[in-house]
């Protein structure tokens, strides 16, 4: 396709059209290949095609394939990336000149661009949207910047802390002889993970290729750059939003011209272009940061298996927990397991139980199932303190009455201006909070003589204090607690131990580690710090708040963030987790059986037909641009069609313009061997949409991670 000569009256893309009617002659000159084709980096979907464009004899040492350029597209400068140099176009019009060549620098690798390319098409997606996604924006003074020689330490043979799992040996000799084995390993409890990984992308260095280790965030991140660069030295880089674009875009460099073996960093560092990648490895998939939150939408861990499977790479998903998407690739025997013997992770693993698991529980502490922190965690954790071991206790919120309902009727106190939901604010203990276990909050209580409440509830939506709060249900002005915060649970905890150092760990405050000695750690789901030596009990408190969750994935999830904090506990240590002893997934955590509770998982899912044993689709928009949407998509007869449904306010995603005020999900379900033929009629649907110009809000996301 050939863009045409833009100062014939605004040309736009019909103008452009590749024809069979015959070729134009190659472009008089002394250029060898005077023809580029370009993808210029376009918004509508309906305009994801290559362009064929002169390169004028100034321009041809440095219009390769893969360098930036700019190009006239309707009378509009347009970025643009050169795909491949032609010797004629099959444009039989007019064809244009390049308007510049930004940069000399081959930026879009070809192994790249085809990973692009397979997003984009598993995705529904455009090449553009995938390419802002994998090519950080160019900063000229980085790219004139001399490349430092980088010199490797000598690498270690062998790492005999892999042979503790069955079948690591052969992992790590395919590693060694360049194969491309891919695995799904389970780490034992208290493993040093990030050596782990850092040993496995020494080993791929070692043989002369590069690897790319994804983590979800950047306590992650700074922990295993830092094993790895006791391997590797200076071969190692990270990557990270937080670097700052120049810092970021010079260690993206360093990755493309080979400088940097090893590549560390978040989502996005799975498109990183690793000259000869070795290995992509990433660690607890489950993660909702791997969810891009950007068109198309990709699954990090699905890129890395796209990219695995395109290159010939390795791949391996590890964690302490699993998810049904690894098993279900384990059991399709596209991956195979690297997990310890029983005995080993038994030995590995602390104590771990749920109050009230036993009869003889039940008879020393009858309400043990019922109170939040019942008396068997109480003296565990004094145990723990006398013994001048540190203390853990998870919460899965933070703030300090971040959720509250009327104390009669239990329905959700809401605000009377937005109808957004009711918390008590972070200072509003003062000191005078109830005693340990009570969750009822009288407002007249807390009344100041003027008359005004010193410490109302506020709305979470508008920020607006609610001085006289009733019910519109029953009428009752008393309030009821339905979740405690960290910051009430680091208040009752300070009183039941006094003279104990109280820490917190969450929200704009995350702690990466404390010291050692006695000290209660208060920490929410995901900002756990570590402790050398490890903690010597862990309370998971408020487990019916992660399994209650109207959620595919609250289960998994759960025992994901319940392994996550129970891994480090040290082996002679304790965890409680305070959740009913007779879910399954509590049973798991109890065994430390990740991989029977993914089995079970995806059972039920496939029963079911959810994902991974279906493609799953989400359309949200409004009742006419869904219809619309369906209206062009010629969609394989097997998809089964769901919906569509209002969608909660709390579930809603922004959209590209305004947020409609109703917003409605429609659900489109489909075997995975018919999971190509959706995306391809979604593609081809919204492309239909783009060239009618219709700009109504939807969203298509394939296989979501939140589909509730």
């Amino acid at each position: 396709m050939a863009d045409t000569d833009a100062t014939a009256g605004a040309p736009g893309p019909e103008d452009a059209t590749r024809t069979s009617q015959g070729s134009a002659p190659a472009v008089a000159g002394s250029v060898e290949r005077p023809i580029a084709r370009v993808l210029p980096l376009l918004e509508p979907v309906h305009l994801d095609r290559d362009f064929d464009y002169r390169v004028p004899p100034e321009m041809d040492a440095l219009a390769q394939p893969g360098v930036r350029v700019r190009v006239r597209f309707s009378g509009r400068l347009i970025d643009g990336f050169v795909l491949e140099r032609l010797a004629r176009s099959e444009h039989t019009g007019k064809i244009v000149s390049l308007d510049r060549v930004v940069s000399g620098e081959r930026v879009l690798t070809p192994e790249i661009l085809r990973l692009v390319e397979a997003v984009a098409a598993r995705y529904a997606g455009t090449r553009a949207d995938v390419l802002r996604l994998a090519i950080p924006p160019r900063h000229a003074r980085t790219e004139a910047e001399e490349p430092k020689p980088v010199e490797l330490p000598e690498i270690p043979e062998s790492f005999p802390d892999w042979e503790r799992y069955a079948h690591a040996g052969s992992f790590l000799a395919a590693l060694r002889a360049g194969r491309g084995p891919r695995a799904a390993w389970q780490a034992l409890p208290g493993e040093d993970w990030a050596r782990r990984l850092a040993e496995l992308a020494a080993v791929v260095v070692a043989g002369g290729r590069s690897a790319v280790l994804l983590v979800p965030d950047q306590r992650d991140l700074d922990r295993v750059l830092t094993a790895c660069t006791d391997l590797v030295g200076d071969a190692a880089v990270g990557l990270a939003a937080g670097l700052g674009p120049t810092a970021r875009y010079r260690r993206w460099l360093a990755a493309l011209r080979g400088s940097a073996r090893v590549v560390v960093g978040t989502r996005s560092t799975v498109f990183a272009p690793a000259r000869e990648l070795g290995l992509i490895a990433i660690w607890d998939d489950g993660d909702d940061t791997y969810a891009e939150p950007r068109a198309p939408y990709p699954h990090a861990r699905e890129v890395a298996m796209l990219r695995a499977h395109e290159t010939g790479a390795a791949f391996l998903a590890g964690g302490f927990a699993r998810t049904a998407e690894i098993q279900a690739v384990v059991e399709s025997g596209w991956a195979h397991d690297l997990l310890a013997e029983r005995s080993t992770v038994r030995q590995a693993m602390p104590r771990i139980s749920a109050p009230g698991d036993t009869d003889t529980a039940m008879e020393r502490d009858p309400i043990a199932r019922a109170v939040r922190i019942p008396a068997t965690a109480f003296a565990a954790a004094r145990r723990a303190l006398a013994a001048g071991d540190p203390v853990l206790v998870q919460v899965p919120r933070r703030g300090y009455i971040p959720a509250l309902a009327c104390a009669k009727c239990r329905t959700p106190a809401r605000c009377r201006h937005c109808n957004g939901p009711l918390a008590l604010p972070d200072s509003a203990s003062g000191g005078q909070g109830p005693r340990t276990g009570s969750r009822e909050l009288g407002i007249a209580a807390v009344r100041t003589a003027s008359g005004e409440t010193a410490h109302s509830p506020s709305c979470r939506w508008c920020g607006i204090t609610e001085a006289a709060f009733r019910c519109g249900s029953c009428g009752s002005r008393a309030l009821r607690a339905v979740v405690i915060g960290a910051m009430r649970t680091a208040e009752e905890l300070g009183r039941a131990f006094p003279g104990v150092p109280i820490r917190g760990s969450g929200g704009s405050s995350v702690l990466t580690s404390v010291p050692e000695g006695p000290q209660v750690v208060v920490s929410t789901i995901g900002a756990e710090p570590t402790v050398p030596g490890g903690y010597g009990v862990a309370l998971l408190l408020d487990g019916w708040a992660l399994l209650g969750r109207a959620d595919l994935r609250a289960a998994e999830d759960a025992l994901r963030r319940w392994m996550s904090a129970a891994a480090l506990v040290r082996s002679n240590g304790q965890v409680l987790v305070m959740a009913e002893p007779s879910i399954p997934t509590v049973q798991a955590l109890v065994r430390w059986d990740p991989v029977g509770h993914a089995h079970v998982e995806l059972s039920g899912r496939t029963e079911v037909r959810f994902p991974p044993a279906v493609r799953f689709v989400a359309v949200d928009g409004t009742t006419d641009t869904i219809a619309e949407l369906l209206g062009d998509a010629r969609l394989p007869a097997e998809v089964e069609v769901l919906g569509p449904v209002p969608l909660p306010f709390g579930a809603r995603k922004p959209f590209s313009g305004d947020t409609p005020a109703e917003v409605e999900r429609m659900i489109l379900r489909v075997d995975r061997s018919q999971g190509a033929a959706l995306s391809r009629a979604l593609l081809a649907a919204q492309a239909v949409r783009s060239s009618h110009r219709s700009d109504g809000p939807l969203r298509v996301q394939i296989d979501p991670v939140d589909i509730g």
